[in-house]
């Protein structure tokens, strides 16, 4: 069994998924904020 030295992982993959994760979660609030904004206005 290899011993495990905290740090040496290559992590870059994990955090590309991460910040693709993120901005399509604020994405998605914002398209969904303006959807309520717009129906709020037009009284549906």
């Amino acid at each position: 069994m290899s011993d495990h030295k905290h740090g040496e992982m290559d992590i870059s993959v994990q955090e590309k998924t991460f910040d693709g994760f993120i901005k399509t979660g604020v994405w998605s609030s914002v398209i969904v904020i303006a959807l309520l904004i717009f129906l709020a206005f037009v009284g549906i």
